[in-house]
């Protein structure tokens, strides 16, 4: 490091330091899109399989499954 970039440094420190809470909120603000978005994914799955499993349902009860049948067994 050469005296002259030594000289700039603790600028760059104080130019970090009168910028954190601007990129902190960014990134804050990205965070909660990203969590946003997975939630809204899994609401999404889940109301899916919720359909699914209540059609299913519903077909079972319109058509019941035949009562089984005794084995026969022939000698």
């Amino acid at each position: 490091m050469t005296i002259h970039e030594l000289q700039r440094a603790p600028w760059r420190l104080v130019s970090a330091a009168t910028r954190w809470h601007v990129t902190s909120q960014q990134q804050a603000r990205r965070n909660a899109l990203v969590a946003s978005t997975t939630l809204t994914a899994r609401r999404r799955e889940l109301r899916d399989v919720e359909e699914f499993l209540a059609e299913l349902e519903s077909r079972r009860e319109a058509s019941p499954l035949p009562e089984p049948r005794a084995a026969s067994h022939t000698a």
